[in-house]
């Protein structure tokens, strides 16, 4: 019978199935199941689950992420839609296993519903339109504090004369991701169908099938804090504080050193008078009862499924770090290094032309560049700055990148959110840097990723795959990872299911290729 199995038909894409389902911050996802006739029956094969990503600032306003939440649940309305009626329809009878033939026919459909959009706009929207694609103004999330700046045009112009005005965020077309997570369903259901793990079959889709003699896993970029920006806390210069283990561990030794400087880091915080948060500190003065007042930093967890911390100077933190892994034992810059998301472009204040790093500090593009120097220069463990410029500051690119480059990567997000126009020409909207963060979203397909991952090895910039801010459990992401060869991945903290279940996948990875003897 298996002899005989081998002469059956190639199995073949016989239906796909959409439905909503939620986030990991319970927010509506899609998801896409590939059915194949097998020997002549109909067979599930798999789903994916993919999030809609959102751009919204974590401090923007209230009414914006209300308007953010009404349009996540249309765009995931309007590609079940796409999944159940058209791309149904289209994709039956083509075979999983010829992934170029379904992403070609994905990109057809998509660019047929992009000129759809574009007919049946109306002459007025037209021209509102294309206004809006070559206007100059900043980003139209509306930041508090700031909006009187944005709407008053005259004074933002004479501002915004010594810098590059915000280039305007690009607009995703609704349903979009029924392409990507539909992309991303076909690649694991290739996968299943060849009996080989996923990320196996994307490394022959990049290799031309010539299959890997050792493979690398990415190191990965652990979140330990998560910074407020729009807390009581003064810096504001910090998004994310990151852990990197050194590459002489293997991935389970990295993580368990991780968990380690985690539950030493929540002991300091917890512990009062050794490393107490700007918010223990006022609630201890406004208080002064005799009684200890809960720490505020353990309170909550972030999205990212790690501790949302305050702090009113860059030290104040980097000391904390330093403290936890010297009190367990351990030297940072040797045993652990540090990475820091700056997130610069939710930093400027479009009204003075400035970054505020501080409440009430601010520093021009060329200070930024000077400030940055002299922080790694002082702590030279942090090995990553992840968008430390907007992506407009190009010239300040070249200057960083010149005089820190051979000292830490710096790393562009912000600017390789669109992979499909990144993929057309790798120099549009991406600085001088050393290598970007992509992120699997709206219409990426996963040829997109195969062809945008040989341009950036081609040019030696290194490659980070991150999760988006919505994250659901599916694990692909790490098989991407993996597959394409980068060098990190970029997958939040260690708490929180959908965070945890990927971390475990990329440990099942080490364990396998480990036993396979393909583990370079």
């Amino acid at each position: 019978a298996n002899y005989l199995s081998k002469f059956s038909k190639a199995p073949v894409i016989c239906k796909l199935v959409g439905r909503k389902v939620l986030d990991g911050v319970g927010q509506p996802a899609l998801e896409v199941e590939i059915y194949c006739t097998v020997k002549n029956y109909e067979k599930r094969i798999c789903s994916a689950v993919m999030s809609s990503h959102s751009q919204i600032h974590e401090n923007a306003l209230p009414d914006t992420t209300d308007t953010n939440e009404t349009e996540i649940n249309e765009t995931v309305n309007t590609a079940l839609e796409w999944v159940n009626e058209s791309l149904n329809t289209m994709l039956r009878d083509v075979e999983p296993i010829d992934q170029c033939k379904v992403d070609e026919m994905l990109g057809e459909y998509f660019t047929k519903k992009v000129e759809e959009k574009i007919e049946i706009q109306k002459p007025e929207e037209k021209e509102e339109a294309s206004l809006a694609f070559t206007s100059c103004s900043p980003s139209t999330t509306t930041l508090p504090g700031k909006k009187k700046a944005e709407k008053t045009g005259k004074k933002v112009a004479v501002a915004e004369g010594t810098i590059p005005p915000a280039e305007p965020t690009e607009s995703v077309l609704r349903g979009s991701l029924a392409i990507g997570a539909t992309s991303l369903a076909v690649a694991k259901a290739g996968a299943a169908v060849s009996r080989t793990p996923l990320y196996l079959h994307i490394a022959l889709l990049k290799r031309n099938q010539d299959s890997p003699k050792e493979m690398t896993l990415p190191l990965p970029m652990v979140t330990l804090l998560n910074c407020e920006k729009s807390s009581p806390a003064k810096l504001k210069l910090v998004k994310e504080v990151m852990l990197i283990p050194p590459v002489q561990l293997s991935l389970k030794q990295g993580i368990e050193r991780v968990l380690d400087i985690q539950k030493e880091v929540m002991r300091l915080l917890e512990s009062p008078g050794k490393a107490p948060s700007p918010q223990q500190a006022d609630s201890k003065k406004a208080r002064n009862t005799g009684k200890k007042a809960p720490p505020q930093t353990l309170k909550r967890i972030s999205h990212l499924g790690c501790l949302i911390t305050g702090w009113d100077n860059l030290e104040q933190l980097l000391l904390l770090m330093q403290t936890a892994c010297n009190n367990i034992g351990l030297n940072l810059g040797t045993d652990m290094y540090l990475a820091m998301n700056c997130a610069a472009h939710e930093l400027m204040d479009y009204a003075k032309g400035k970054y505020e790093i501080f409440t009430g500090r601010l520093k021009s593009p060329d200070e930024m560049v000077d400030m940055y120097v002299e922080l790694i220069n002082r702590f030279p463990f942090i090995i990553a700055l992840i968008d430390p410029l907007r992506k407009e500051d190009r010239q300040q690119w070249n200057k960083i990148c010149w005089a820190l480059g051979s000292k830490c990567y710096l790393i562009a997000e912000d600017a390789a959110t669109n992979i499909s126009k990144l993929k057309i020409d790798q120099n549009i909207n991406l600085p001088t840097c050393s290598g970007v963060v992509l992120k699997y979203i709206n219409q990426t397909k996963v040829s997109d990723l195969i062809e945008l991952t040989g341009l950036l090895d081609g040019q030696r910039q290194i490659t980070i795959l991150g999760s988006p801010d919505g994250e659901s459990s599916d694990d692909s992401l790490v098989d991407l990872a993996v597959g394409l060869g980068a060098r990190f991945i970029k997958l939040g903290g260690l708490s929180r299911g959908e965070r945890v279940t990927k971390y475990n996948r990329l440990l099942a990875i080490e364990e396998e290729l480990a036993k396979n003897r393909t583990l370079r």
